[in-house]
């Protein structure tokens, strides 16, 4: 899924605030903290083979 999303960013590497399923496209405005801040997490945990999930889990006594 990490792979499809990033296939969706622009040309110049940015990702949207939406995108239209509908039409295969971006739309709406580029606010890079909003669009990128979950990528970058996302990457950032698959590097490290992070299970944050997981580890809330433990943290809350519900794992």
């Amino acid at each position: 899924m990490f792979e499809r999303v990033l296939a969706l960013r622009n040309a110049v590497g940015l990702l949207s605030e939406e995108y239209d399923t509908r039409t295969g496209r971006l739309v709406g405005n580029f606010s890079q903290a909003f669009s990128h801040i979950a990528l970058v997490s996302t990457a950032h945990n698959l590097a490290r083979g992070a299970q944050p999930v997981r580890q809330r889990g433990l943290d809350s006594g519900k794992a």
